[in-house]
């Protein structure tokens, strides 16, 4: 059939399954808006900041592990939508962002709206396209959403001029996808995994290291299999909060920057490290030549460009995760005796007991960590998390009870201030049937206050926590350790009122100050199932512990005792 490259891309959407778009209009993308306007096939998602509708699009994907959509227009309706595009690339996440540009025969010009949309977006994409002939439409569309959802996922980037929108063609969407050049390694090379498993049986000090990349392949349930089986201890990173469950016998903590002393005090100590869908990323190895420099390294991970990048990898697999993990476990079953380690567990225990995760509660004043534990003990597994980028990001990561993959949504390698909210409203999109709660800090919420209207407006209860402490939290505990206490721009002291704010966009706001006031705001919030924000008065001066001094090593943490009080 003969029909525009508007309705092309939305009979593409429609034939991808995709159920909801996250957006922003604009001139040059009005054709497929008009086409939007005329449909039933998907929900659309007005965001009130295109940068928004990415994260929400970030959110969508990352809790329910589908490809998550959006469409913006041209020049600033893109530029504001380079953060989302970046966020989602450092994270790996599948996206196709669809944006308008102006007509052919303005490009290069300095037209009303141009902007270079593929030469920004190259640098932040797995892959992009421009549109030139509206006969190419459904087939890079196809295209698309392959390589978003293959191999390492993340996000494409499909640029649309205007009259390509207009023209007519013929529209057969592609069954299958042959892209010459890109063929993902799936299947592990067996001799690698026998000889890895072989390393493992032989070590005395063996830890799992678990990586993002298993929530991503939809690995959690092989990973908890083979870390049962062999019984060996496993620490997760940031990103993989989740992968095993907070009661897990197995599971040490988070490593990293601010992980647990056990568990960083276990990878410095390891004979082995079996690193799974990880990245060796700066926040988790310290100093990299001091990290676990006693291990052999077993890296499985589904992109080349990853093994050894940063760390030398003695077992190198390529494959997708959780194809290699099915393959390794009647190995493991096989040759691994898991009585064997029994003597590296009880050090790792030691550790823990030497100095476990903890804080300093108090009657006086809340405890942001303790705001994080009662929401957990409150809501527990029936709430999705997502957080922005802060100290309260980080306390979420250590006390909240995750128990399954895709509970965790947080931006984590570019660390984006303002990704809460927005991700909070695409996390309920994707997963009704789950309170969407959105951890915050009072900073990082104003960054996309706006999308109060997005949320009342499209119906997604959202419970925005506000851990307020009148500061740029993390940037100013850095300034208090390593600047001697010069707060530089980072006295948030003069806020707006969070609850008549709320009231303003047709929420509810909540000013909490005491641990009644705390459990009745979660529960009415609940309750009432509507757009909240809990503005919670918590201690100004507290610090994330423990932590690894940027650049420094795992084994050598500030801890608890050390804190400036």
């Amino acid at each position: 059939m003969q029909i525009s490259g508007a309705q092309m891309v939305i009979e593409s959407l429609i034939a991808e399954d995709v159920t909801v778009v996250f957006g922003y209009p604009g001139g040059a993308i009005m054709n497929v808006y008009d086409e939007i306007y005329k449909q039933d096939g998907f929900q659309h998602v007005l965001a009130r900041h295109e940068q928004a509708a990415i994260h929400a699009a970030e959110g969508y994907s990352k809790a329910t592990g589908k490809v998550g959509v959006a469409m913006i227009t041209s020049g600033p309706g893109f530029t504001n939508a380079v953060t989302g595009l970046a966020d989602a690339y450092m994270d790996s996440i599948p996206m196709v962002v669809i944006s308008g540009q102006v007509p052919m025969s303005l490009i290069g010009t300095d037209g009303f709206q141009e902007i270079d949309a593929v030469g920004i977006s190259r640098p932040c994409t797995k892959h992009n396209y421009l549109v030139t002939d509206v006969k190419d439409l459904p087939r890079i569309m196809k295209e698309a959403f392959h390589i978003a959802a293959t191999g390492r996922p993340g996000p494409v980037h499909v640029d649309i001029p205007k009259d390509i929108t207009a023209e007519i063609a013929d529209f057969v969407y592609p069954d299958s996808v042959n892209i010459e050049t890109y063929h993902p390694t799936t299947k592990g090379n067996p001799r690698q995994i026998k000889k890895a498993i072989e390393a493992i049986a032989e070590s005395n000090r063996p830890i799992f290291y678990l990586g993002g990349g298993i929530i991503n392949s939809n690995a959690a349930d092989e990973v908890r299999e083979l870390v049962k089986m062999t019984n060996i201890p496993a620490v997760e990173t940031f990103m993989a909060r989740g992968t095993l469950g907070h009661d897990n016998e197995n599971l040490i903590s988070m490593l990293g920057m601010h992980g647990s002393y056990a568990a960083n005090m276990a990878m410095s100590e390891a004979d082995i490290m079996i690193a799974i869908g990880a990245r060796f990323d700066d926040r988790v190895t310290g100093k990299l030549s001091e990290f676990a420099k006693h291990a052999k390294v077993i890296h499985v991970d589904i992109d080349p460009a990853s093994i050894s990048k940063l760390v030398h990898a003695d077992f190198p697999i390529v494959g997708d995760v959780k194809n290699v993990v099915e393959q390794m476990i009647p190995l493991a079953k096989e040759k691994i005796d898991s009585d064997k380690y029994e003597q590296w567990r009880e050090t790792v225990a030691n550790f823990d007991k030497l100095h476990p995760l903890a804080y300093e509660d108090s009657d006086e004043v809340l405890k942001p960590q303790w705001c994080v534990e009662r929401l957990g003990e409150l809501l527990g597994d029936d709430a999705n998390i997502s957080t922005d980028v802060g100290q309260h990001q980080m306390w979420a990561a250590q006390f909240y009870p995750f128990s399954r993959p895709r509970q965790f949504i947080s931006s984590g390698g570019l660390g984006t201030m303002g990704f809460g909210f927005p991700a909070a409203i695409g996390v309920k999109r994707g997963c009704p049937d789950k309170i969407s709660v959105n951890i915050t800090g009072d900073g990082s919420i104003l960054m996309n206050i706006q999308e109060l209207m997005t949320a009342v407006e499209s119906k997604l209860p959202v419970i925005n926590v506000i851990l307020n402490n009148n500061y740029l939290g993390m940037v100013r505990q850095w300034q208090t350790l390593f600047y001697d206490k010069r707060h530089s721009s980072t006295d948030l002291s003069v806020q707006p009122d969070f609850v008549m704010l709320a009231q303003a966009f047709g929420g509810i706001g909540y000013r909490v100050k005491t641990k009644e006031e705390f459990d009745a705001a979660i529960k009415d919030a609940v309750e009432k199932n509507v757009v909240a924000l809990i503005d919670v008065t918590v201690n100004r001066l507290e610090n994330v512990l423990p932590m690894v001094p940027s650049g420094g090593s795992l084994f050598n943490m500030m801890l608890l005792e050390n804190k400036d009080k």
